[in-house]
């Protein structure tokens, strides 16, 4: 039976209460019948995590007859993906978006993502998946200049499909609208964060630890999401989670491996 408009599984890593995914769901609403499955509290920077020693918790947030269903679970985002597509909807989702972050997640951020872990839990379910994501850690974070392009991206994944196992790392400068220069698509910089721990004590001297650090941006290409954020583009990277390094396998083929081994 012909859908009238395509299912679209909303979540993110802020929380369920975030601006970020309230701007997100108003946008989706636009375009497909929304369910909204996100986490009850932050869990930033969770990356792949998933919960396996400890108990899961679906609240469902919405009432019946509310165009709109929304659940918050106690779980991770990666979490919040499984549970969507394997206990709460019916059928796979025809999209799955994520965000939009409080924070940049390019570059290599999108390794620590709990935002872009969840589009990619997405993808191994076979859903195409996006995570957006805007350049301004403030809660009251400004989304409104970026939500035509939102919309404008997630209709053209789901009139084009995305090729396979591929998930979009979407990323927006903090701009105005009228500053914003476009879209482009980009490889991932390559970067790095210098871990800096601030070492403290607890009123009963014991040492406890902050964790901070310098991101540090060794790209100078401008084909990269850094150079097209610090330009005024939206950035627009497709990810993978086949982690295969391919190029390195013709090289570790000329290795004596077994002759080695067999000597041993």
């Amino acid at each position: 039976m012909k859908q009238d408009k395509p299912l679209i599984l909303v979540t993110n890593d802020d929380g369920i209460s975030a601006p970020g995914i309230r701007a997100l769901i108003a946008v989706m609403a636009e375009i497909g019948t929304v369910v909204i499955v996100a986490p009850d509290s932050p869990q930033s920077a969770t990356g792949h995590s998933i919960t396996i020693n400890d108990t899961l918790y679906i609240n469902k947030i919405s009432k019946e007859n509310d165009i709109i269903q929304e659940y918050s679970t106690s779980g991770t985002p990666v979490d919040c993906v499984k549970l969507a597509v394997n206990e709460i909807l019916k059928r796979k989702p025809d999209l799955c978006v994520s965000g939009i972050n409080h924070g940049s997640n390019s570059s290599i951020n999108v390794i620590y993502s709990g935002t872009m872990s969840a589009a990619v839990e997405a993808g191994i379910e076979g859903i195409p998946a996006i995570g957006f994501s805007l350049l301004d850690y403030s809660w009251n974070a400004d989304f409104e200049p970026i939500k035509s392009f939102i919309r404008t991206i997630a209709l053209e994944v789901l009139e084009n499909g995305l090729p396979e196992s591929v998930i979009l790392n979407v990323n927006f400068p903090k701009l105005a609208k009228k500053e914003i220069k476009g879209i482009k698509i980009c490889r991932q910089a390559k970067a790095l964060w210098i871990e800096k721990f601030d070492k403290r004590q607890t009123p009963q001297g014991r040492d406890y630890y902050w964790l901070a650090g310098e991101f540090v941006n060794q790209d100078n290409g401008e084909d990269t999401d850094e150079w097209a954020l610090a330009n005024g583009y939206v950035s627009v990277v497709p990810v993978q989670f086949d982690l295969t390094a391919h190029h390195a396998i013709q090289q570790l083929n000329t290795w004596k491996w077994n002759e080695i081994a067999n000597n041993n």
